[in-house]
């Protein structure tokens, strides 16, 4: 089996190229013990099993990130035949210090002059011969990834450089002072037997660079620490400079000269389409109004036009398929049994707690590709950047940050856009305190029962609140945790905008998807069959029968009574809200039904509903998907007036009416779109009778304590499958402290607000 390794800069399209050599025939997961995505592929040459492996995006193989120390591992530790470097043919010589670095570790190279037709569009020549020759005999290939061009050539080259040996380095001097340095290092490296996986010369350089990683490997052998201090101290003392310094800059003008020598220029730069979207995209005043703009389009995309899909697959599991396992389970006459409960209550909605994410998900995904491909992503990060880094993070964090508001859920798998490991757990910590759209029915049904027609300002003073510790959270992350660990430089190609390739799009969208269901499934399914058997079990004998106890008497309710005197400072502690808060890491919303359940118990009904026959289901679902079809493109129309109604929202009797194909007017369900009417902030149109929950909070709460529990309820732990997912992308060390710090930032802030409160006799 021939092992290939895929390394390139960042947007050089390395990802598109992996994709047109392996196929469908991928598999993703996790580098070991880190949360970089490994992705691994194969095909088939001259009858030989070739494993490509696509290495993380990087502009140099220092430690200064994961992403970089991965792909250098990788080089060193897992003796890949050969390594192809996908370079942007249109910004070759920033290109081209990767691909030294590469060399200089002895693996045979084969270089892939990515996006050939952008160079050739401006006006750049590259004579392939002189390029190969100029980098040791290496085989060029051109390639355009996104169109398929030249990977053919590219299969023909791996075998043949796959069999090459390796070489002990490229013959590139550093000078006359560091080169005879790098050879006494030499010798020592190769005397130490433990050391043999390390090209000798390789090493000796990243002696020389102070890499800190290869000295911690090199530390029992005090004889060569000794002598590459030496070595670094007498290269300082005789020419004034560190060694690291010389050895990048040697680097940089071997490139040049090679550029000279192999690229022709136009006189006078060509101004590509690029260049002028570039003038407004990324303008210093205007590039943030339409980064702005276009993430207002993915958070509609995200948040509304998912939301009829969300419901359906709801509608679906709950209704129907719920419904047959009822019927199949009455045929083998066990109906009515602690079997049906577990199957219909535990396992089916388990999977659903999984399912109904899948449109979400695929919607934020599907997004995110497309802004990828098309090159804006990028764009989006430089716009970003600034504001960002005020708060020490980089300008790719204020997007998972934003999706966030629609869904935690993809918010954490949306971090995977950002390089590096520490941004990327500190913008999956700050992402749960976006307040998620499954909060909203919490806010929205204390809001009505306490407040009446302000109602609104309780709502937006809930994501004002949880941006506000966001903020905090970066800063004393940034300030304090992390602050003696570097930040790395914002540095970046802007790849030329393209129209987005359907198949890499839908590559990258299914891909991630899958990804979550299953990594996420699993866990989902046995905590809701775990809660499902703390609901069925009696806490004493004689209270009731296994899955048949009231809610309060069951083991479910006894830990409610337990845990409330927790929460007394916060003015609601009872055990109603207790558990309520305790089902709500399934899912927020489920709050609500708990609440009900609890406070208001079920409802008897007059008469029982017959159950829907077979034909009838199928015919439900039939309408079902159409009314989802049809609300699924009014929500894709909608955006047009909603956005603007987002500018108008403040001008009297300016709002643009909304279609409504099915007539569903004021019964929609409750999205996050609260900016886009003055109504949505004050509470306008509020209904002015209450339901019997509502009543019953209004006499369990004061305002006060209203305004606790929803504080708790926006910073407490998130639901069940945005904790899977943490553990999925950070892993559980992070996931934990993650858990415990939202619980004690949640119950803090509450307690303040109602302690001072109390104090000032606000809402008592």
């Amino acid at each position: 089996m021939v092992t290939i390794g895929l390394a390139g800069n960042p947007n050089a399209g390395k990802s598109t190229i992996f994709n047109a050599l392996t196929g469908s025939h991928q598999h993703v997961g996790n580098w070991p013990g880190k949360t970089v995505e490994k992705k691994e592929g194969r095909l088939r040459l001259d009858d030989q099993d070739v494993v490509v492996v696509d290495l993380p995006g990087t502009y140099s193989l220092s430690a200064f990130s994961l992403e970089e120390l991965i792909a250098r591992d990788f080089i060193v530790n897992g003796h890949p035949d050969a390594v192809v470097c996908v370079v942007d043919a249109a910004n070759l010589e920033r290109n081209l210090y990767l691909v030294m670095q590469i060399l200089e570790m002895g693996v045979p190279v084969v270089v892939a002059l990515n996006m050939s037709d952008v160079a050739t569009g401006r006006g750049i020549i590259i004579d392939k011969a002189k390029l190969s020759a100029k980098l040791g005999g290496v085989p060029v290939i051109e390639t355009v990834g996104n169109r398929e061009v030249g990977i053919d050539g590219l299969k023909t080259v791996l075998l043949n450089a796959a069999g090459q040996q390796r070489r002990t380095h490229t013959g590139l001097s550093f000078g006359t002072a560091l080169d005879d340095e790098i050879a006494a290092l030499a010798i020592l490296i190769e005397e130490d037997a433990t050391l043999a996986r390390y090209p000798a010369h390789w090493l000796a350089v990243k002696l020389l660079e102070n890499d800190t990683e290869l000295m911690a490997q090199i530390a029992h052998n005090s004889a060569l620490v000794a002598a590459a201090t030496a070595a670094v101290d007498r290269i300082t003392a005789q020419t004034g400079d560190d060694p690291d310094t010389l050895i990048a800059e040697a680097r940089y003008n071997a490139i040049a000269t090679l550029v000279r020598d192999a690229v022709r220029r136009p006189r006078e730069d060509v101004v590509t389409a690029s260049d002028k979207l570039d003038a407004v995209m990324t303008h210093r005043l205007w590039g943030v109004p339409i980064f702005f703009g276009l993430m207002w389009i993915v958070f509609q995309f995200t948040a509304n036009v998912s939301a009829p899909w969300v419901d359906f697959i709801d509608g679906l599991i709950n209704g129907p398929l719920a419904n047959w396992a009822t019927m199949l389970l009455a045929a083998l006459a066990v109906d009515g049994t602690w079997v049906e409960a577990l199957l219909v209550d535990g396992i089916i909605a388990g999977v659903g707690g999984v399912l109904v994410f899948v449109p979400v998900l695929m919607t934020l995904y599907l997004a995110i590709a497309i802004l990828e491909d098309t090159g804006y992503m990028s764009r989006a990060a430089f716009v970003m950047d600034r504001a960002m880094s005020r708060l020490g993070l980089h300008g790719k964090s204020f997007l998972p940050m934003l999706v966030g508001f629609g869904c935690t859920v993809p918010a954490i798998y949306a971090t995977r856009t950002l390089e590096n490991e520490r941004d990327r757990k500190i913008t999956g910590f700050l992402t749960t305190f976006m307040s998620c759209g499954a909060r909203l029915p919490v806010y929205v049904i204390f809001g009505s029962a306490l407040f009446g027609a302000a109602s609104g300002n309780l709502i937006f003073a809930m994501y004002m609140t949880g941006i506000g510790v966001a903020i905090l959270t970066s800063l004393l992350f940034t300030r304090v945790i992390f602050r003696n660990k570097p930040v790395p430089p914002f540095v970046m190609e802007l790849p030329p905008y393209r129209a987005p390739n359907l198949k890499t799009v839908y590559k990258s969208t299914t891909e991630r998807t899958l990804g979550f269901v299953k990594k996420a499934g699993t866990t989902i399914l046995l905590a809701s069959m775990a809660v499902w058997l703390l609901l069925s079990v009696p806490a004493q004998v004689g209270v009731g029968g296994f899955a048949d106890v009231a809610p309060e008497e069951s083991i479910f309710g006894t830990v409610s009574r337990a845990t409330a005197p927790i929460f007394a400072p916060a003015g609601f502690g009872t055990w109603q809200a207790s558990g309520a808060l305790i089902t709500g890491f399934l899912a927020k919303e489920v709050v609500v039904s708990t609440m009900s359940q609890i406070y208001v118990g079920e409802e008897d009904t007059a008469a029982e509903e017959s159950a829907p026959t077979l034909i009838e289901d199928l015919q439900g679902i039939a309408v079902s998907l159409g009314e989802t079809l049809i609300l699924t493109v009014q929500e894709v129309i909608n955006i047009a007036p909603r956005t603007a109604n987002l500018v108008l929202g403040f001008v009297p009797n300016a709002a643009l009416p909304e279609a409504d194909f099915l007539g569903a007017g004021e019964e929609e369900d409750i999205v996050f779109d609260a900016p886009a009417t003055v109504a949505n902030f004050t509470g306008a149109g509020a209904p002015e009778e209450k339901t019997s929950l509502q009543s019953v909070l209004a006499a369990s709460f004061t305002p006060l304590s209203a305004v606790a529990f929803c504080i708790f309820i926006l910073l407490y732990v998130p639901c069940m499958v945005a904790v899977a997912a943490m553990r999925h992308e950070f892993g559980v060390k992070w996931t934990l402290a993650q858990v415990g710090y939202t619980l004690v930032v949640a119950w803090l802030a509450a307690v303040i607000v109602f302690q001072v409160g109390s104090l000032l006799g606000i809402g008592i």
